[in-house]
């Protein structure tokens, strides 16, 4: 724009046409990449002899940033009288197989090869028969378009024939994981506890390259999808009626883009299978495992129990040698007093004293052993 002294685009902005010496630019910029379409008035002194590119400044096409996808020459000439036979058609593609109809029902004829050619462009032949110069400059950017549409959902497909071993290899783990969680699940859970444990964190590493696959492939085969319907939206506007003898455009794409689209559909298909799958095998052994502990749980809870009875029996066990050594001390005790009380002249019996003590003490000693009992397993239930 500076060198031919126009205005520029706005900053941000995602279009703009202008006229650049004798050549009619127009930019868009699409979710992913950029089209450029030049237009230059005249008839090539040969078909498709020297696309309107060359009369760009130097070297400013091979400054264009990013990777060309698609190019295309077009030529809008008048339509003669009839239809072109093979001869002339081969003057404007040589040998390669030409495909083509009327479009715009019946007010232009179109043609292609749908190949790319020694100088780089692919080569559309537009015949003119009664369009408008509006329609003829929708069909010609619909035929562009087709053909950039096509390019850019091609691109899923490397991806997907790339998936293929993949998915191959992580569907034949995934059976064969499958059939080691049903053989642990016949031998009960004493035999699989330790085998799901390492199923598990199997299932969880796949689970994760599906996840990782997943994650690189999908935003490429959505765009696949994408472009795919806006090649058959795009076809569907040519309106295109059959030339005896030539495929159309549409018959083309069905034959050659739709197997591919397929071909994309099925890897994120498989995809998305696979994720379901690995997730549901791995519920399905995170269920087992959370049993199988459970059980474990309930029976150290039960050793516990037994453990816990066999303290208490013990404890009581104890506590009835005490309750005879603490009345053997007391009773002890009342023998001395007793003694002492004789030796002061008291008329007692020592050993009669000490004997009816000893029932006593027993009684008394055994109501506060009982006592304290009560009021620790009130203050457990308070607890």
């Amino acid at each position: 724009c500076a060198q031919f002294g126009v205005a520029a685009p706005a900053e941000g902005g995602i279009q703009w046409s202008g006229t650049l010496g004798g050549v009619r630019f127009k930019w868009e910029r699409h979710g992913e990449f950029s089209s450029y379409t030049f237009f230059a008035p005249g008839v090539a002194a040969e078909p498709f002899l020297g696309p309107v590119v060359a009369q760009l400044p130097a070297g400013w096409l091979a400054a264009v940033p990013g990777s060309t996808v698609f190019a295309a020459h077009a030529e809008l000439v008048a339509a003669g009288p009839g239809l072109p036979d093979a001869a002339q058609l081969a003057t404007y593609f040589g040998t390669q197989v030409v495909v083509g109809g009327a479009i715009g029902e019946g007010a232009a004829l179109a043609f292609t090869d749908f190949v790319v050619h020694g100088d780089g462009f692919a080569r559309f032949l537009l015949l003119d028969r009664e369009m408008t110069e509006r329609q003829a400059g929708r069909m010609l950017q619909r035929l562009f378009e087709i053909e950039g549409y096509r390019m850019m959902a091609m691109l899923a497909l490397p991806v997907a024939r790339a998936l293929g071993p993949q998915l191959l290899a992580i569907e034949r783990t995934l059976s064969t994981l499958t059939e080691r969680l049903g053989v642990n699940a016949s031998a009960g859970p004493g035999g699989a506890a330790g085998g799901d444990e390492a199923l598990l964190q199997q299932l969880t590493s796949l689970a994760a390259d599906v996840e990782r696959a997943l994650a690189t492939s999908q935003t490429r085969f959505s765009a696949s999808r994408a472009y795919h319907a806006l090649v058959l939206t795009r076809i569907a506007e040519l309106r295109e009626q059959r030339i005896r003898g030539l495929q159309t455009i549409d018959e083309f794409m069905t034959r050659r883009l739709s197997p591919a689209m397929a071909t994309c559909a099925n890897a994120a298909q498989r995809l998305h299978d696979l994720s379901e799958r690995v997730a549901q095998a791995s519920s399905l052994l995170s269920t087992r495992v959370s049993i199988v502990r459970e059980r474990q749980n309930q029976a150290l809870l039960a050793a516990t129990a037994r453990r816990a009875k066999l303290q208490l029996r013990l404890q009581q066990t104890v506590e009835g040698l005490s309750l005879a050594a603490i009345v053997y001390y007391l009773a002890g005790l009342v023998g001395y007093l007793a003694k002492a009380a004789k030796a002061a002249g008291a008329p007692l019996s020592p050993d009669l004293v000490t004997g009816l003590a000893v029932p006593l003490l027993a009684a008394a000693a055994l109501w506060v052993l009982q006592r304290a009992h009560r009021k620790l397993a009130q203050d457990g239930g308070h607890d």
